[in-house]
């Protein structure tokens, strides 16, 4: 790229629209090149508010390329848009400093567009009681971005620290940017949400391969591939070695594209039908408003139409509930203490046949005691057909400012809320962990966006035959929110080899196979149920025995590489002075 720059600064009128007499020589096609190689070089000669503002602008559009739309060719615009605008991060007198920073700043930019576009929709959440929480939405809309946009900026700065023309550059992007989508994931509270690699798992078939390298590992692979047309600028009209040097790196990851494309389609033409013995399930979607679901006067009618849609005859092969052996609700399915209201319990007991369970999300009370104060707990409870309670599991993984705040007791002292309004904020579980109920299979419990980390969503110790996602996305409406979601739960079930059974208050339910494919679902805002059988389980994937440790391996050689042609370039520019 340094190269391309120098000839377009040399070349003055070239590229500047003017008439000039058409060169015979020019190779077919190099027309494209030129394009290319001119839009190069204005961007890499931005600064200052223009450089931030393209960035921002190629960050926001490359959010289509996340679900539902999944419009990954824009991808291959915006990010070679950010190496060229990284390119422009020039050293000052051969200080790295204004190079890191330049970097450091379009990076911000970038991850702002990227996230503001992306993660829009968390404000409808503060529109529920926007009487209470309505102030909040500018704040959320945009402070959430902001820092999150650290991330991508810590990686280009990462990036550019070690940046060579040619290829090497593109390595060092994909390098950095994974290291710090991982850490974005981990990092605090961690929100892996709209990882690069989920914009290629829009295909079933290259969905696949996270079963062998994680949704981090193809994000590697994404970035390189998407960033590869920032070669063309690099190109140089006369140099016939050029053109063969510089086509051999985008060639090589379309080879690879092909590979873990056919590799995904073999799977999946291998993936032959089948199902659990004796294992019949019941999926109950309400589509209860968020806004209505917590006044006290509708508490009665939501637990009748639980109760209604639960013995709902959809078929003559299911006349209701009584040749279900597993009933789901969806998160806090009810607006009161189940286990504390004698009423409901007696009605799920008359609703339930002796063999059937009850598994629901619900809010659980632990009372307060002269050692310990009250606690409240987001949980998943298994209920028999006496409605006793046979099992429980506690969320690990809460919402920061949705079930706790931080530094709770000052920020409530102070007048704030969560958006649960519960006082005190929700106890962690302290760990995950699999349900065996009866004669099904064990099942890892998850619940809401518990179901977004990667290698975090079964036990270490037991590995289930299945995964129960209960979940809430009211609050989110009809926005891109509740699909994204959904279809992080179809590549985390592809990456474990394990069905997940995703029950929604709202939508969207779905059952889901091990390879990401929707057996059945009830769409956005719909009142139904699901009856289905349970899916079998596949042998532990690659992933799900290594997790990241792939990664780790890939990331290691491609840091070695370019640690070395660093170094190497290095070496060469010196001799070159000297």
């Amino acid at each position: 790229m340094i190269g391309a720059l120098a000839r377009f600064r040399k070349s003055g009128s070239r590229f500047s629209g003017k008439k000039r007499g058409r060169n015979k020589k020019t190779e077919p096609g190099f027309g494209f090149i030129k394009t290319g190689m001119a839009l190069a070089g204005r961007l890499t000669l931005l600064w200052g508010w223009r450089r931030l503002a393209v960035a921002c602008l190629a960050g926001g559009l490359s959010a289509l390329a996340m679900p539902p739309l999944h419009a990954f060719p824009v991808l291959f615009i915006t990010f070679p848009v950010l190496v060229w605008l990284l390119d422009g991060a020039a050293e000052i007198d051969g200080r790295k400093g204004p190079a890191l920073r330049a970097a450091f700043y379009t990076g911000w930019a970038f991850g702002f567009g990227f996230f503001f576009a992306g993660l829009y929709w968390i404000g409808g959440a503060f529109l529920v009681e926007a009487e209470v929480f309505g102030w909040a939405l500018p704040f959320a809309v945009t402070l959430l971005p902001a820092g999150l946009a650290f991330f991508p900026a810590f990686a280009c700065a990462l990036a550019r620290a070690l940046w060579i023309p040619g290829p090497g550059r593109l390595i060092a992007l994909a390098l950095a940017w994974t290291i710090f989508s991982w850490l974005r994931g981990h990092i605090l509270s961690g929100l892996p949400w709209n990882l690069v690699g989920y914009s290629l798992t829009g295909s079933p078939e290259i969905m696949q391969i996270v079963s062998i390298t994680g949704i981090y590992g193809l994000g590697l692979f994404t970035v390189l591939l998407v960033s590869a047309p920032a070669l063309l600028a690099d190109m140089d009209e006369q140099d016939r070695v050029s053109h063969r040097r510089f086509f051999a790196f985008p060639l090589a990851l379309t080879g690879v594209f092909v590979i873990i494309w056919s590799y995904g389609a073999y799977r999946l033409s291998q993936a032959g039908p089948g199902s659990v013995t004796g294992i019949s399930l019941r999926l109950v979607q309400p589509n209860i408003l968020q806004k209505e679901k917590w006044k006290p006067e509708n508490r009665s009618a939501i637990l009748d139409t639980m109760l209604e849609l639960s013995d709902k005859a959809t078929s003559p092969r299911h006349m209701g509930v009584g040749n279900v052996t597993h009933l789901i609700w969806p998160e806090v399915a009810l607006p009161f203490l189940m286990l504390e209201s004698a009423g409901a319990r007696a009605a799920i007991a008359a609703l339930l046949p002796d063999d059937t369970v009850l598994i629901t999300g619900a809010i659980r009370r632990e009372k307060a005691t002269a050692t310990a104060k009250e606690r409240f707990y987001n949980d998943i409870l298994v209920l028999d057909g006496e409605a006793r309670l046979v099992a429980k599991y506690d969320k690990v993984h809460l919402v920061p400012f949705g079930e706790y705040l931080p530094f709770q007791g000052f920020l409530e002292s102070i007048g704030f809320e969560q958006l649960t309004r519960q006082r005190g904020g929700f106890t962690p579980g302290r760990q995950r962990k699999s349900l065996k109920v009866g004669a099904a299979p064990p099942f890892s419990p998850l619940i809401c966006y518990e179901i977004i980390f990667p290698g975090a969503v079964v036990s270490a110790d037991t590995r289930p035959a299945w995964i129960i996602n209960v979940t809430n996305d009211a609050w989110y409406g009809r926005t891109a929110g509740p699909y994204q979601h959904l279809h992080f739960s179809r590549v985390r079930a592809v990456e474990e080899g394990l069905p997940v059974i995703r029950n929604a208050n709202t939508g969207i339910t779905a059952v889901i196979d091990p390879f990401g494919r929707i057996l059945g679902k009830i769409g956005l805002n719909l009142k139904g149920v699901i009856d289905s059988p349970l899916p079998k389980a596949l042998p532990a994937t690659i992933y799900s025995r290594y997790g990241d440790l792939i990664l780790l391996f890939f990331l290691a050689g491609f840091g070695l590489l370019t640690i070395y042609r660093y170094y190497r370039h290095q070496l060469l520019v010196h001799n070159m002075k000297a």
